[in-house]
C-alpha cells in the first residue's frame, strides 16, 4: 500500500473518531459528568469484586428486589463489568456517568462508521448520525448515567458496534456476536432481534448489494459458537441469582413494584399494547401559558413529539433484502418494550425505543444513499434541538439528590 493510500484508508477512522469526541464533548458539558445518586452498577462491580452477586443496598432509592433476605441489582451485568476496573480503585465512590460518556462517544463513532460503510455520501452522513446520536434519547441519557439510562446507552454503542462490523466490507461473524452479546448484556430484551443478526452475518454483509458468499459456514459457525458461550454464562448468572436458568428478576420486581406491579402474574401482557402505543406516538408533553411553556412529562413523551425525523426510515427502498432485514429488527427489538408493563418511566421522550432506534438508524442511512429531501435536515434539527430541550429542562426542573 502506498503512503497515499494509507493515508485515505486513515480518514474514515480519523472522522469516526472526530465525531465520537464531539459527543463525548456534548454529553459532558452539560452535567459536568456529575456523580448520579442511582449508582447500582457501582455497587453490582463491588459486589463482583467481593465475591458475591448480592449488593449492599443502601437504601430505596437504589432499584434492587429482595431474593432470599439479600438485595439484588436487576438491571443486566455488563456495565458492571466495564466498570470494575475503575470500581476496584475508587470502590463504591467510583462515578457510573464516566462509563454513560465514554460508552456515548463509543456510540456516536460506531454510527459514522456504519455511514462510511454504507457509501453515505459525507453531508448526508453528518445529517443522519447527528440525528442518531443528538435526536434520540441516547443524548439525554448520557449526560445523566443513572443506571436505567446507562443500560440504554451500553445497550445502543454495543448495538451499533455489532451492526458496524456487519456493514464492513468482510464482517467477522465471531466479532458481529461479540459485540452483540455485550448489547444483550446490557438490555436483554433485544435478544428478540437476534436471529436477523445470524441471518446477515451468514448472507455476509449488512448491505446486501455486497453478499459475501465465501465462507459463510465459517462466519455462522464462529457466530454461533460466541452465542453459545454468552447463553452459558446467562443461564448460570441467573442461576446463582435466582435458583432457575432463566431470567426472573423482572418478575420479582414487577411483583414487589407497589406504585404499577402486581403481587401476581407477568409483567409482559398483550394487554399493555394499547398503552404503550399511546406512549410511543401520542403522549403530548403538557404546554402551558407561562415560562417553560413546555412541559415535558416526567414519565415520557412520544416519538412523535421528541424524534420525528424516525419518520425518514419509510423513505428506505433498497437494498429490499437490507431494508426487509432492518424492519424486522426493530420490530422484533420493540416487541418485549410493547408488552412490558411501564414505558419507561422517568424520561424525557421515550427510552425503550433506543432498542429498535439503531435498526431505523441505518434505514435512514440506506435512504440517505440516495437521496436526502430537504424536510429531513428540518426534522433532525428539531430533534435535537427538543433533546436539548429536554436536557436542559430536566437539569433545571427535575434536580438530582446531592445527599448521597
Amino acid at each position: 500500500m502506498t503512503a497515499a493510500n494509507a493515508r485515505r484508508s486513515l480518514w474514515p477512522f480519523v472522522r469516526a473518531c472526530a465525531f465520537g469526541l464531539i459527543a463525548v464533548a456534548l454529553t459532558s458539558l452539560p452535567s459536568h459528568i456529575a456523580k448520579t445518586p442511582f449508582f447500582n452498577y457501582v455497587l453490582l462491580a463491588d459486589a463482583f469484586l467481593h465475591g458475591h452477586v448480592w449488593i449492599d443496598w443502601p437504601g430505596g432509592f437504589i432499584d434492587a428486589v429482595e431474593f432470599d433476605g439479600l438485595r439484588y441489582v436487576v438491571n443486566d451485568p455488563v456495565p458492571a463489568l466495564l466498570l470494575l476496573p475503575y470500581v476496584a480503585f475508587a470502590g463504591v465512590h467510583a462515578n457510573q456517568t464516566w462509563l454513560a460518556v465514554i460508552l456515548a462517544g463509543v456510540a456516536g463513532a460506531a454510527a459514522w462508521r456504519i455511514a462510511e460503510n454504507l457509501d453515505v455520501p459525507l453531508r448526508r452522513a453528518a445529517v443522519i448520525v447527528a440525528f442518531m446520536f443528538g435526536g434520540t434519547d441516547l443524548w439525554w441519557g448520557s449526560v445523566f448515567g443513572d443506571v436505567w439510562f446507562l443500560a440504554q446507552t451500553s445497550a445502543v454503542a454495543f448495538t451499533l458496534l455489532s451492526l458496524m462490523e456487519l456493514s464492513g466490507p468482510k464482517p467477522r461473524g465471531w466479532l458481529v456476536a461479540f459485540y452483540y452479546v455485550l448489547a444483550l448484556g446490557s438490555r436483554f430484551t433485544i435478544v428478540t432481534a437476534l436471529p436477523v443478526l445470524a441471518y446477515l452475518t451468514y448472507y455476509g454483509n449488512l448491505d446486501t448489494y455486497r453478499p459475501l458468499y465465501d465462507g459463510r459456514l465459517r462466519r455462522l459457525g464462529s457466530f454461533s459458537v460466541v452465542i453459545v458461550l454468552f447463553a452459558a454464562f446467562w443461564m448460570w448468572y441467573n442461576w446463582i441469582r435466582w435458583g432457575v436458568v432463566w431470567d426472573s428478576g423482572h418478575t420479582i420486581f414487577f411483583h414487589q413494584d407497589e406504585s404499577a406491579g402486581s403481587p401476581f402474574g407477568s409483567p409482559f401482557g398483550l394487554n399493555h399494547i394499547p398503552y404503550q402505543l399511546r406512549s410511543f406516538f401520542l403522549l403530548p408533553p403538557r404546554f402551558l401559558s407561562y415560562f417553560p411553556y413546555v412541559y415535558p412529562l416526567r414519565f415520557g413523551t412520544a416519538l412523535t413529539w421528541t424524534s420525528p425525523a424516525l419518520i425518514y426510515a419509510l423513505w428506505a427502498r433498497e437494498p429490499y433484502l437490507s431494508v426487509r432485514a432492518m424492519w424486522l429488527a426493530a420490530l422484533l427489538a420493540a416487541i418485549p418494550s410493547l408488552l412490558y408493563y411501564v414505558n419507561g418511566y422517568s424520561q424525557f421522550g421515550m427510552r425503550h425505543a433506543l432498542d429498535f432506534e439503531p435498526f431505523l438508524f441505518v434505514l435512514m442511512l440506506l435512504a440517505a444513499r440516495v437521496h436526502l429531501p430537504k424536510w429531513v435536515p428540518v426534522l433532525v434539527a428539531y430533534s435535537i434541538a427538543a433533546t436539548a430541550y429536554g436536557i436542559w429542562f430536566w437539569l433545571h426542573y427535575f434536580p438530582r439528590p446531592t445527599n448521597f
